[in-house]
């Protein structure tokens, strides 16, 4: 590995492929005009950090890369100070991450994308390194490109479709100069909103049409980026929308929720209006978001999909130990897949949305649900379990981790179920709290992900936790919450998420 250089070249983070990608970013720079481009980072729980880097300061730090504080890693959702920054590992149990030092931001160029909503900006995903030049252990794309790596040692890859809930509101008042403006661990009180449609219905092209004003321009951010847009639709509850996509392999697959998610939320604040992928806001009549995964497991060469069942099978053998690893392990993957207190309002029976560890052909209440057809090359699973809100990095992770374990030890998902919500098998955890006891507990996920990260994300989390429980405590009507939902998860998660 060189010893000299800048920071990239130093530590050897870009191939020819890479080096050819930075250069073509920068083209685009050039001919485009772009005077800003925005550097990102997903942190802890999937947001979007970073910085926005002018052009001289960008085509740096295609060598360089750019430093930047890792102070964010402290905070859990409402920016709370978890761990001592000044203790001498930070409370991190990594060496070196004493009195909150910098890390180092490196451009992955092949994620360079033009910003549609933004005049002359852009946006490219960052992979986050140590000084040493080794990749930062707690962060999201690190733990996914590891992830990625084990299945790539067998010679597969990971597809997925990205099938994602969340609601568009009109802001009525930001309340800005009149409300709180929050402190650590207080968020900020929301805009006042409405909802943009009313009453229940479900692909009612009429409530499409009521709300495509407000969709134009989300639209046309989305097709603009080139994410493989499928549709929208219209979903069960007033300004409830469905957004669906092609499939996309790995990493790109978990970079387009992100950047899906920033075009939708930006956008929408651009032309007045607030979306939230929050799964329940606290809004009169508004109803349960998930976050459906489908994956299929390919073969990386021939790009072949391994799971097709033969005449008789709901999957292939493979696709069947798939199933069973993510049985085996979706009730310690909670935590990745529903990581709000409020996600854990869509386990109910006969709600849509799975609550126990079961696998059925086509069942809308399974957690795996198999769509699949004797030759046909689309078919998959579908994990019904997630939220809209979950981080896609760790919820994408979690997936691939579980799925390859199922396939290594060949395990059984057992016999498909007829009514899952009847099955004689293990309920899902029912609250964040309950979840996280169980990760803390799961030595399959420290194999994985390492008991840093795992230590790390079961702290962040029992913060979180605990303002809840302090809040519930002193506000124990439950009369006064609206939807059922707490004011509290309202604020810690509307306008966040």
């Amino acid at each position: 590995m060189p010893t000299t250089g800048k920071f990239i070249e130093r530590h050897g983070l870009y191939g020819p492929e890479k080096i050819e990608a930075a250069e073509r970013s920068k083209k685009l720079v050039e001919q485009n005009d772009v005077e800003l481009i925005r550097i990102v980072w997903p942190d802890q729980h999937g947001l979007l950090r970073g910085k926005a880097l002018t052009r001289a300061a960008y085509f740096a730090a295609l060598e360089s890369g750019n430093e930047i504080t890792m102070a964010p890693f402290f905070f859990d959702p409402a920016n709370a100070i978890v761990l001592n920054p000044f203790s001498a590992d930070g409370g991190f149990a990594v060496e070196g991450l004493g009195g909150s030092p910098n890390i180092t931001m490196v451009p992955d160029p092949d994620t360079f994308q033009l910003l549609p909503w933004a005049p002359k900006t852009a946006v490219v995903f960052a992979d986050l390194y140590m000084s040493n030049g080794a990749l930062f252990p707690l962060a999201p794309r690190t733990i996914l490109r590891n992830s990625l790596a084990k299945l790539a040692e067998r010679n597969y890859k990971l597809v997925a479709g990205i099938e994602m809930e969340w609601y568009l509101t009109r802001i009525v008042d930001d309340l800005l100069g009149k409300c709180s403006l929050g402190a650590p661990g207080t968020p900020a009180d929301p805009p006042q909103v409405a909802p943009v449609a009313r009453g229940y219905n479900y692909l009612l092209v009429d409530h499409l049409d009521e709300i495509d004003d407000a969709l134009t321009p989300i639209r046309d951010s989305v097709l603009a980026m080139g994410l493989p847009l499928r549709s929208f639709d219209d979903e069960w509850a007033p300004s409830q929308v469905e957004t669906t996509f092609d499939v996309l392999e790995g990493m790109a697959a978990a970079d387009a929720a992100s950047l899906f998610k920033m075009a939708v939320k930006q956008t929408a604040k651009r032309h007045g209006y607030l979306a939230s992928f929050m799964c329940t806001p606290a809004i009169e009549g508004f109803y349960a978001s998930g976050w459906h995964m489908h994956t299929s497991v390919a073969d990386a060469t021939t790009g072949e999909n391994l799971m097709v069942p033969g005449e008789g099978e709901a999957l292939s053998e493979l696709g069947r130990h798939y199933v069973g690893g993510q049985l085996a392990h979706g009730a310690a993957a909670s935590v990745f897949t529903t990581p709000t207190i409020n996600g854990y309002r869509r386990r109910r029976p006969y709600s849509l949305a799975p609550d126990r560890l079961t696998w059925a052909y086509d069942n809308r209440a399974a957690m795996m649900r198999v769509i699949s057809a004797p030759g046909d090359k689309a078919s998959h699973v579908e994990n019904r379990v997630g939220e809209a809100a979950a981080n896609p990095y760790l919820y994408m992770a979690s997936q691939v981790v579980a799925g390859l374990d199922g396939i290594v030890n060949q395990t059984s998902p057992g016999p498909l179920s007829e009514d899952p919500y009847t099955a004689d098998v293990t309920q899902l955890p029912t609250s964040l709290s309950d979840a996280v006891g169980v990760l803390e507990n799961d030595q399959f996920f420290r194999g994985e992900f390492g008991s840093t990260f795992v230590d790390y994300l079961v702290t962040m989390k029992r913060s979180e936790i605990t303002r809840y429980e302090a809040w519930v405590a002193e506000n124990p009507d439950a009369d006064t919450y609206v939807n059922g939902v707490t004011d509290w998860e309202h604020r810690e998660y509307f306008e966040l998420f």
